[in-house]
């Protein structure tokens, strides 16, 4: 028995839905604009844009450095400005899960920023803290990459794990 081609195309896609929990980005060929539940790494044009209902308002002025709009991304990435990893999710409703974030340069700037991070020991323990919330890790642990297995789950279908260049105090983060 043949499908309507619509059923085809809907029948798998709800099927991902349903097994992937929340947390996770279930179709990824959905459009790449896709961001996950964290603040930090959301789509955006301008900084006036991030980190709404953080203390201080979508401005971010409460938080642990200026917000910015990182338009070297593609459809841009909301960050701040940082000192240490300690900065990033430092206040109240900055961050909404337990995945960590950490504070390093990006490419040339010459700033340090929050980026959620795609290390090792980071990967394990992000999806450790999802887990609880019901959050499925869709195979992050058994895939060949899981560092970048664990940026399309969690960050976007569009990112992956790689370098925030910059310098010495490089870190491994979710970006395109």
């Amino acid at each position: 028995m043949k499908l309507p081609a619509v059923l085809s195309f809907v029948a798998p896609l709800v099927l991902v839905v349903a097994c992937s929990g929340a947390a996770t980005i279930a179709d990824p060929d959905a459009s790449t604009t896709a961001r996950g539940s964290e603040q930090t790494g959301q789509t955006c044009k301008l900084a006036s844009e991030c980190y709404a209902g953080v203390a201080g308002g979508a401005d971010g002025g409460a938080l642990k450095g200026e917000a910015l709009c990182l338009d070297r991304v593609q459809d841009g990435y909301c960050t701040h400005l940082c000192t240490t990893d300690a900065d990033c999710c430092a206040v109240p409703g900055e961050c909404k899960t337990g995945l960590k974030q950490v504070c390093a340069p990006f490419e040339s700037t010459g700033k340090m920023m929050c980026f959620l991070s795609c290390e090792t020991s980071d990967v394990t323990a992000g999806i450790a803290a999802q887990a609880p919330l019901g959050g499925y890790d869709g195979g992050v642990l058994d895939s060949g990459s899981k560092e970048d297995a664990y940026c399309h789950a969690y960050a976007s279908a569009a990112l992956g794990c790689r370098s925030t260049g910059g310098g010495k105090n490089n870190r491994k983060v979710c970006l395109p």
